[in-house]
C-alpha cells in the first residue's frame, strides 16, 4: 500500500469529525426577553391567548415568567418596563399555527382585535408563498405575528 494512502486513512480515521460538527452549530437561541409593565397581565396573555406553556423560573422574584417555544428556546417575561413605547409592526414575534382560521375563533373568544400587515381590522394578509398571516399586540404594544407556515409543522 502506497504510504500517502495509509497517511490518508490514519487522518480520515482519528480526524474528530464530531467536534467539526459541533463547532458548525454553536449558536443556537436560547430565550428571548420582553420587558413587560405588568407582569400578571401579560403572563395572562401570553399564557391563554397565546397558549405558551409556562415554566420554572430561577428568580422567584415576582419579576419573572418563562415560557417554553419548544425546540426553539424560552420567552422571558420581565416586570419593570415604566411606560408604553410606540412600536414598529416590523419589529414583532411570530408564532405559526396550524389553521389561521380557527385561531382567529381564539382570539374573538378572548376580545383581541387583530389585522392584516396594513392595519385593516379583521383582515388576514395572504403572503406571496400562500401563508397567511394576522397581526395584534399585546398588553404593552409588542407585535406579533401568528401564521399557517406549515414548515412549522
Amino acid at each position: 500500500m502506497n504510504i500517502l494512502k495509509v497517511i490518508v486513512i490514519l487522518i480520515i480515521a482519528f480526524f474528530p469529525t464530531d467536534k467539526l460538527q459541533a463547532q458548525q452549530s454553536m449558536t443556537r437561541l436560547n430565550h428571548i426577553a420582553i420587558y413587560v409593565e405588568n407582569l400578571e397581565k401579560s403572563t395572562f396573555f401570553y399564557k391563554e391567548v397565546l397558549q405558551l406553556t409556562e415554566i420554572d423560573e430561577p428568580f422567584k422574584d415576582g419579576l419573572h415568567t418563562w415560557f417554553s417555544l419548544g425546540p426553539a428556546g424560552q420567552l422571558h417575561l420581565i416586570e419593570g418596563a415604566k411606560s408604553d413605547i410606540p412600536r414598529d409592526k416590523n419589529d414583532h414575534l411570530c408564532f405559526s399555527v396550524p389553521s389561521v382560521d380557527h385561531y382567529i375563533k381564539h382570539l374573538d373568544k378572548h376580545a383581541v382585535s387583530y389585522a392584516d400587515w396594513a392595519g385593516n381590522s379583521k383582515k388576514i394578509t395572504i403572503r406571496v408563498d400562500g401563508v397567511k398571516q394576522i397581526y395584534f399586540q399585546d398588553p404593552d404594544g409588542h407585535w406579533i405575528e401568528i401564521n399557517d407556515d406549515k414548515t412549522a409543522f
